[in-house]
Order: C-alpha cells, then structure tokens, then sequence
C-alpha cells in the first residue's frame, strides 16, 4: 500500500545473529572455523636430532625431479601446505615434482631447541640433501621462503652446489643492508642488532606467539583491517571458508619459537656484518661466501614487499656472479609470495615450470626473466604505486610510503654529516687514549688482545687455511706459548728472535712475548741472519719447521712452534737442549714461577726489534710499547677499522708495515685477521671472497703479482673497500685503483726510528705521503742544504722551515723524552723544542700533504746538482708498459751517474715497447738536472721478501752497456738512443769506474 513504511526482514537479522553466534562459537572453541579441507599426505622419511624430513604423496614414484622446501627458522613447515588448492606441495606435485620440506620443528618443545645456532640449520639442510640425492639418485631442486631462502643461499655456498640441480627463493633478502625491512636506515638498525646479538639473544629466546606479533607489527594497518574483515563476515560461512585456512595459519598456528643463540648469529652475521654479501661467513667452523654457488637460481621477488625488498633480494644477483641468476616479480607483500590466491596462479606453477625446464622437460616459463642488476630507483625497490596498486594502499599505508620516500631524501641529504659523526664516534676514543698514554701506561700487543678476548671471546680473530679461531681460542693458544717459553727460560726483557711465516702461529709467538714482557726481534729470511742476531742480542729464536735448518745454522738455542701438533709432524734434529719444539710441551705441567705478570709491559718498555738498512749497513730499529700504540692506534683510525672488516694480512711481521699498521690497528680495530699461504691472482680471488676481505694490506709492490697478472679476474662486486700498506709504486697504485674502483688506497710512511708517521688518508693524490697522523708526532720540513748536508740557519739563528715545493728535512717533535732512539735536536725553531732529525727529504706542497724524496743518503749527487731517486721511481712506474723500476747511482760523489732500471710489461707472451716520446712524457714534470742519466730496460729487477725492489745486483753490473733498450739524457734533458758513439761523446765509462 502506498505510504506504509517498509518493514525491517526481521526473520534475516535474527538468522544473521545466530549465524554469527554459532561461527564465533566455533572460532572460540576450535581456534577457527572447521573447512573440512585435509593436509597433503605425506611420511616422515628421516628423523634426526635438528630435523624431520618430509616426503609428500609418498605413495607417488620418485623418479621425476625432486624439490625440497626449507622453512623460515620461525615459521611452521606447514607453509608449505596451508591450502589444499593453492599449496605449493599440491601444484609442484600436480606437475610431476616431488616435493620435500624440512621441518625443524619448534625448538622450544625439541630436546636441545634453545641452543641451536645458524650453522646447525645450514648443516641440518645439507644433511637432507644428501638423504634425497642418496633416495633419488639425482640433484635436487633447493627452494626456500624469507629464511628459509637465505638458509637455501647458505647451504649451496656451503655444498659449492654440489648435488644442487638450482635454487630457488622467495623473498630472501641477500643485501640486507641496502633495504631493511620498513625502510629503517642502517646506521640505527647495525648497532641495535649488535647490541641484542651481544647482550639479548644470547641469554633469551623468541616464543611463537613474539614472533607473530613481531610479523603482523610490520604492517599493523593490514592486519587490523583483516580481523576487522573477519568479524564483519563472520555470519557467512560460506564468504570466509575460502580463506580461513590461511587465516587461521597466520593467526595462531603457523609461529613457531626462535633459538636465541641462532637469532643472534643471524643478526651478527648477515644484518651487522652483512656477510651475504661480503662472505666470510661461518658455517660449522668453515668460511663460506655466495659467491660458491655456481648452480642457477630463481629469486621471486614480492613487488610490495616491505621484508624482503626488492632491492635486499636483488643482491645476490652481486654476491654471486658464478651463477646465472633469474627473477620473476609478483605483485604481492611477503606473506603472499608462498601463501594465497596470488601464490596459487604465479609462484607455485613457475617454480614448476623452472623445475621443469631446468631438468631438460620443459620450456622456459614465460614469467621468469634475468634478474635486474641496476639500482632501484625507488630506493627499497617498492615503489609507492606498487603499495596501491597490490592492496596496501590504504590511507595510513600510503602516507607511511611517502614518508619513507621523503625519509630517504632527507637521509641522502644527510648522509655526508652521519658519516663523520660516525667517523668520529670510532676515532675519537681512540685517539683520546693514545694521547693519554704516559711513560707508566701499561699497553703492549699482549694487552690490547687481552681486553680484545674479554670483550669479543667467542668472535673471530683469525682466518687460515678455510679455518677459524676465536679471540678465545687464540688467547688460549698465546698463554700456551708464554707457558712454553716460561718452560724454556725466556724471561721478561730478555730478547728473542722470531723468524716465521706470516701464520696464525708466528702472531701468537709475538703476542705471547709481548705478554710475557720479552722483546721479538723480528728476522728476514732473505736478510743476514748473523749480523741480526747480534744487533738483537738474541739469545734464543722462535722458528718454525719451514725455518728450523736456516736458524739451526747460525742460533745454538733454536725454538720450534707451528706447522701442526705435536702428534702429527716430527723435529728430527729436537733434541731437547739447542732444539726443543715447543708443541711437544704440555702447558698444564709448566710450573709458573712467582715473578710472572700477565701483560706487564709499560708505554716506555722496549717491545720489538726491526731492521733498516742506513748508509748500506744494517741497524736495529728499537720500537717501545708507545712506538707500536701510536702505530696502531694512528692506522686504525685513519683506515676506520672495526669490528666489521676483515684485513688481509699480507706483508711479512719483520716489515714495519706488517706489524705496525696492519697487526696493530687490525687490533686495535677488533677486526678478523686473514693469512695467506700464498700471492698469486687466483689464491687472491678466492680468499678474498671466501673470507670477506675488506682491507688489504700491502708492502711495496707485493699486488703487482696479483693485478699485472693477465688471469686475475675479480668479481666487480668484491668486498675490499681499502687497500693499507706502504711502498706502492704510483703506477701500480693506479692499477690497483683501476682494478678495484669502488676502494681506495692508504700510504702510511714511518721513519726507521718510527718517531714519524704519515698517512695519505683521503689517498686523492697518487704517491703522496699525506700528513703525520692525529695524536701521533707533529711534523715538520726543515730547511736544509742538500749538497753540504746541514740544515740552514736564518738571522735569527733558528733554523728555517722549507716552503712550498721546496726539499728539506723531515723533523719529528720529540714529546716523550723515553721514545726517543735518534739524534735529538733542541732549539731547532724556538726556545725549548725538541725536535728529532729522521734523515729522510720531504717536500711540502700547497695543501700541507708531503712528498717523499728520498733519505739523505740515497741522493745522487751528479755534477749537475742532487739527483733524487724517489720522483724518477713515481714517474717510470706511470709510463705506459713498465712495470717494475728502480733507480740508482754510479761512480764518485760530486760526478754520479743516475740510472734507472726498468722492466716491462708482457702482453700475449711479449713484453711491451718502450719510447722515446713516453720517456719525454713520463718525465716531462721533473727539472731536466733531476733526471736519471741512463735509462735501460732489464729482464729482471729482484725483490726482497717483502716485495721491495733491489738494485744492488744491478748496481754491480756497473753502466749498462750500448743497445737498442738503452737510452741516455742529452745536453737539453732529452732521451736518446744510447750507441758506443754517444758513449764515448759523453765519457761516462771512465767516470763510473
């Protein structure tokens, strides 16, 4: 009837409130509604302490490809079976694969749960892999979900890929650093997660229900919207069963507890250190890196993903460059990439189709293309359109996207000033105990690796050999030997010579001595051994058996450490009283007499003994506790090591460079130590990645072996970030910038009595020495007059400062009247300074930076004036096709000869040509008086044992004879063919001898 009001459907609304009573009875009592739906079937094939494996639809045959699924650590295996439709082990089995999974369980109700770590799951997934190869007889497929993906990528670096047909990931972040889950910047999340791995989850654990709210916290916009979904429909049954499997797996049963000493190895390993990336990560006591993989690999990336980003994901694209790698996009969030509709139509029939053609049956899927290498340009790689357009593009969600965005800018705008103050965060400290360090500070070697041990025991110290020793172990190792030497007689203050490889052993000798309060004087096994001993006053060397026959020779009290235990090699010629091998001591029985303390040494103690050579001769190089601190200390701060690097520890012990700057500010820096056995390209490439070398120290020209050599290949993505030494050639400091564009080069120089140290920090300007390091001796360049070797005095009766571009002598401000081992000088330049001669030439430029020119006893003095020999080195080694040169002088003071030796380069088996018009260039910037009078090219220049170029044995040859290869310098400074005609125009012969 016309105006009567419409009645509410009374009988509807009453149907609709008992519906919604009874489902929410259900969901009350049974946790969620009753589907009816079964799990796949499946049987328990193998039962071990870390796993139980899977087999699903076992009644199938197995002779088709076989995949085996790793779950995330905190998540149930049943994510692979949530729904009977979309599953992934239904479809992969619906496409003749045989599926697998992996189920670790929850560690919270298995025996020994709490006290996994990382390495027992990795191990646990090789083990299945190995059950399922020996079952199949055949290579299988590895996939794994966010964790469990990074766990696949670990495991194949582990195997090498061996029994590895592919592998394949969904959502597995490789770069973490480069997009944290929410956008959170680096520089907050690196140090939260060291101090929860340290201090947090090595004492506790994450229960299942943590680990869920941690997951639905990621997005708390969408899970609220879902539940609120779900109570709105909860009166239609039929509108929520499609989805109430998933649901409910998300809500409550698909969590299970995390094991605090695995979260923490995870955050240490892969989030602060980012090990993924850089290898060296360490599984099982072995080092490990990605860039083992050699198998291909299949990265499905979640285009709104906000845990595994796309750009996290991408990484490993970088990080293995030996494998051919793929992606295949999904517009969906992390959950969806294995669980969903979205999951059931994309992710499960390509990985499918990617079995299938990997095992030859198969076309290649039409969703699977080569992963994108370039940078995003969204930053994450989720692009704020991705969030709207996949379903997270609610308000709340969309404004959290831009302001991540402007987050981002704003970030790259303030990246220069995060990086000083964290500069300056690890540098200051430093420096404000090396400048409170006073004649009675007690700091040596043996200390600094104490405190190293209690702070970070169980982290790694040393890498050798694909092994690894933690600062504990090495502690241990080094109290050992100080009870073995305490066994052998060796005393606090007496000195000891140490003549060893660059191994783990000959560093524990030296630490051990520091701890027990005795000198190392440090041996060259290419040097005059007699003449080092005496100098050194040893009574008694450390050696190893490589070294045992050569020390034998000249040391009647010869100890031998190194080179295996006890039971496994022999010292034939260890008799007990002048050979004892110091492995066969048990350190338990050794007596530890009353005067022994532990790290005794004082800043002004004497700690090691090095050598130089000055005038020709050999002369002990005395460094004190203070000399090796500032060393240390100086170097860790200007190369910014921490924890977080790993040095690759290349030059010898008995060379400044190997026990200043690289052992000292390695430990200073609490960074991993990695030794070498060897130098060459292809040993190089390996460690380098194996270890995740991120600082490789140097002497001389020890890289030219590595970078000269036409097999080195490296991949473009490697890890070193800084090359650290002394000596380099500019030339080859080129070619090592060139090999390696994205590090830079750190030159330290020290003077022989090490009162000086300098640094070339921002390494801009090839072949400069840079400035004196902070807190270590200011510097200055006095006048000084080279022909008559003294420095020049003004009116004023102080000596005067050399000015810009001007040579002069170095001098060092002697401010620790105990750390002195050179001629000091008083009222140099004021009233009451104290200023030690180092006897080497500098030249100062514009900027402050210094140029070495050589020590005032390697000038040549020719007829034309001073002949400098380090300018003419820096300039031939940057000429094209040289590779090796040195410089040298022949005849009598006041009429040398200066000549320059090269060698050159070979390219397909021939040696480059040299030029008249590339000697005119590459010498173009020096004065012609400053030039070498000859210049020949050799087969040969000898290096000694730290890579040093000798021209001693040339020098012996006397002037090179007429030839094609040889050119001199005429009147006007420029080069000519050197003929018997011009020989006997210039009447060199008669002079030189």
């Amino acid at each position: 009837m016309v105006g009567l009001p419409v009645l509410p459907d009374i009988g509807s609304a009453v149907e609709r409130v008992l519906a919604t009573a009874q489902n929410g009875l259900e969901v009350l009592r049974l946790g969620g509604l009753e589907t009816g739906t079964e799990p796949a079937p499946f049987s328990i094939v193998e039962t071990e302490k870390m796993f139980r494996l899977r087999r699903y639809f076992p009644d199938t045959p197995t002779d088709g490809p076989q995949i085996v699924l790793v779950p995330p650590m905190m998540v149930s295996a049943n994510v692979y079976d949530v729904t009977e439709a979309n599953g992934a082990v239904s479809i992969l089995h619906r496409n003749g694969i045989t599926p697998w999974v992996i189920d670790f369980g929850s560690p919270d109700s298995e025996e020994g749960g709490m006290e996994r770590n990382l390495a027992d799951h990795i191990v646990a997934v090789s083990r299945a892999i190995d059950l399922i190869v020996e079952a199949a007889g055949r290579d299988v497929h590895l996939a794994g979900y966010s964790q469990g993906g990074m766990f696949a990528y670990q495991t194949a670096a582990y195997r090498q890929s061996k029994g590895i047909a592919s592998l394949i990931t969904y959502g597995s972040p490789v770069d973490v650093l480069a997009a944290l889950p929410l956008g959170l910047p680096a520089g907050l999340v690196v140090p939260g997660a060291e101090l929860l791995a340290d201090k947090v989850f090595n004492r506790l654990w994450v229960p299942g229900w943590m680990a869920r709210a941690g997951f639905q916290l990621v997005d708390p916009v969408k899970t609220a919207r879902s539940r609120i979904d779900f109570l709105r429909k909860l009166h239609d049954r039929e509108a929520l069963l499609p989805r109430e499997d998933q649901r409910r797996f998300i809500e409550a049963e698909g969590w299970v507890a995390w094991s605090g000493p695995a979260v923490a190895e995870l955050l240490r390993q892969f989030v602060v250190h980012n090990r993924m990336m850089s290898g060296g990560f360490v599984i099982n006591g072995d080092l490990v890196s990605l860039t083992e993989i050699t198998c291909p690999v299949l990265a499905f990336i979640g285009e709104a993903d906000d845990i595994g980003q796309p750009l996290a994901v991408r990484g490993i694209a970088r990080a293995a460059p030996a494998a051919t790698v793929f992606e295949s996009r999904v517009p969906v969030g992390h959950f969806g990439l294995v669980v969903g509709s979205t999951s059931g139509g994309h992710t499960w029939p390509t990985t499918s189709d990617w079995v299938l053609w990997q095992d030859g049956t198969g076309d290649r899927p039409p969703l699977v293309e080569e992963m994108h290498t370039e940078l995003d340009p969204h930053g994450s790689g989720v692009s704020l359109s991705s969030r709207i357009t996949h379903g997270i593009g609610s308000v709340a969600d969309a404004g959290a996207g831009v302001s991540r965005e402007l987050l981002g800018l704003a970030t790259s705008l303030q990246r220069t000033s995060r990086a000083v103050a964290q500069e300056s965060v690890r540098t200051v400290p430093r420096l404000l105990r090396l400048g409170q360090i006073q004649t009675g500070t007690r700091i040596s070697l043996g200390k600094l690796m104490s405190e190293n041990s209690k702070r970070a025991a169980d982290q790694e110290l040393f890498l050798f050999e694909n092994r690894v020793l933690t600062h504990a172990q090495v502690n241990m190792r080094i109290d050992n030997v100080v009870a073995g030497l305490i066994d052998c007689g060796i005393r606090p203050g007496v000195h000891v010579g140490v003549l060893m490889d660059t191994r783990p052993s000959a560093l524990v000798v030296v630490a051990a001595l520091s701890r027990l309060g005795a000198v190392a004087v440090l041996l060259a096994a290419d040097g005059d051994i007699p003449e080092m001993l005496r100098l050194g006053d040893c009574s008694s060397v450390v050696t190893d058996p490589t070294h045992l026959d050569v020390v034998a020779k000249h040391s009647d009290r010869v100890l031998v450490l190194g080179g295996g235990s006890g039971e496994t090699r022999d010292i034939d010629a260890a008799d007990g009283a002048s050979v004892i091998d110091m492995e066969r001591i048990d350190p338990d029985a050794v007596d530890i007499p009353a005067w022994y303390r532990r790290d005794p040494g004082l800043a002004g103690d004497l700690a090691f003994i090095l050598f130089t050579r000055s005038g020709g001769n050999l002369a002990p190089w005395p460094v004190t506790n203070h000399r090796f601190a500032m060393s240390a200390f100086g170097a860790a701060s200007a190369a910014a090591l921490t924890d977080r690097d790993t040095v690759y520890c290349l030059p010898p012990l008995h060379h400044a460079s190997g026990l200043l700057t690289t052992l000292g500010a390695t430990v200073v820096g609490r960074s991993r130590i990695a030794l070498s056995e060897r130098i060459d390209p292809e040993t190089f490439t390996a460690e380098v990645h194996r270890y995740g070398v991120t600082v490789v120290s140097y002497t001389w020209t020890m890289l030219r072996e590595v970078v000269h050599s036409p097999d080195f290949r490296v991949n473009q993505y490697n890890p070193i970030r800084l090359f650290m030494g002394s000596g380099m050639p500019n030339g080859l400091w080129g070619d090592v910038l060139e090999s390696f564009p994205r590090a830079r080069v750190l030159e330290f120089f020290a003077t022989a009595d090490g009162s000086a140290i300098l640094a070339n920090v921002s390494g801009d300007k090839i072949g400069s020495m840079g400035q004196a390091l902070p807190e270590t001796n200011p510097v200055e360049v006095a006048a000084f007059d080279v022909d008559r070797g003294r420095l020049v005095v003004d009116d004023s009766g102080f000596v005067g400062k050399a000015g810009v571009g001007e040579v002069g002598l170095l001098l060092a401000r002697a401010r620790h009247r105990f750390d002195t081992s050179s001629t000091v000088l008083r009222d140099v330049f004021a009233t009451r300074d104290r200023w030690e001669v180092s006897g080497h030439l500098f030249e100062r430029d514009a900027n402050d930076d210094l140029w070495f020119y050589g020590s005032v006893d390697t000038v040549i003095r020719s007829s034309d004036g001073p002949v400098y020999v380090p300018p003419i080195e820096a300039a031939l080694s940057q000429v094209r096709g040289v590779d090796q040169v040195v410089v040298y002088g022949l005849g009598e003071t006041g009429h040398q000869i200066a000549v320059a030796a090269v060698t050159m380069r070979s390219v397909g088996g021939r040696s480059e040509s040299l030029t008249v018009s590339a000697l005119r260039v590459g010498l173009g910037g020096l004065a012609a008086e400053r030039r070498p009078h000859l210049i020949w090219v050799v087969e040969e220049i000898p290096v000694s044992d730290s890579y040093r170029p000798l021209a001693r044995r040339l020098s012996t040859r006397g002037l090179p004879r007429p030839g094609a290869r040889v050119w001199y310098r005429d009147a006007d400074g420029r080069y000519r063919r050197y003929t018997r005609t011009a020989a006997a125009e210039v009447g060199w012969d008669a002079e030189a001898i």
